[in-house]
């Protein structure tokens, strides 16, 4: 694609700057970790309250209670922070008015789309990996165990969730261009967040691209590795979606 190389270096200049990315980061490892603390702390001390609240984290213990916990807010409140964020990468350029200036550029515009996108992914992996050794952090610190290998196993699904969470919020990349702007793509994102919500109840989580990877993290003996994968089909389509909207992008529509 013609500039990549170039877009991609703008883009993430642009993200380490970016005051959004830096509270985004905060608010899902600082957040989620604090939060999956304390209902851990709480649960283990017998908390029925706390207890009815946890779903099928409420059976388990330990590391197993931990981890199902920071799954499950994960599954909502990274997905929320990654659309915030993707949806303020791509509304921006419409909000401030800059999208008429890319066209001057010799840079390719879906080359700036491709770019956000892969500027986004990286940004998600880092997420993953500061979040994933938070909660070590926390398991140690409320005596869970040593670091057995199933609860290694349950921090290295921790952390392909959140990445994954990273990947089904592309939508709302797709959403924030078709709509020209931030809120397009945050509408998209609560969407998932309800439907997926709605499909775990319903107990149809585990073949919906948007709810398998939560339920896998938690329980993986109850979702099959093809049914994880369909979860990556999600940030493919609307990868090739949110390119080609940029491609055939018209200000006077």
């Amino acid at each position: 694609m013609n500039g990549l190389p170039a877009a991609l270096t703008a883009e993430a200049v642009k993200s380490v700057a970016a005051r959004v990315v830096r509270a985004a980061s905060l608010f899902i490892v600082v957040g989620i970790s604090v939060l999956a603390t304390t209902l851990t702390w709480a649960a283990n001390r017998g908390n029925e309250q706390v207890l009815a609240q946890l779903g099928p984290a409420a059976d388990l213990a330990g590391w197993d209670r931990l981890l199902g916990v920071a799954a499950q807010v994960t599954a909502a409140g990274a997905l929320l922070g990654f659309g915030v964020v993707l949806s303020w990468a791509i509304g921006r350029e419409f909000a401030d008015g800059t999208i008429a200036g890319l066209y001057g550029l010799p840079v390719s515009r879906a080359s700036i789309a491709l770019a956000k996108l892969v500027v986004h992914l990286c940004w998600t992996v880092l997420v993953g990996v500061l979040l994933t050794a938070a909660l070590l952090l926390v398991g140690l610190l409320l005596g869970l165990g040593p670091l057995d290998s199933a609860a290694a196993s349950g921090l290295a699904r921790q952390f392909v969730l959140t990445v994954l969470s990273g990947g089904l919020a592309l939508p709302a990349a797709w959403a924030a261009t078709l709509g020209r702007g931030l809120l397009a793509g945050v509408a998209a994102t609560i969407a998932i967040i309800v439907v997926a919500q709605v499909a775990v109840v319903a107990g149809s989580g585990a073949w919906l691209p948007l709810a398998a990877p939560a339920l896998w993290a938690i329980r993986p003996d109850s979702v099959s590795g093809a049914q994880v994968a369909l979860a990556l089909t999600v940030p493919a389509l609307f990868t090739l979606a949110t390119v080609r909207a940029w491609r055939r992008l018209e200000l006077d529509r």
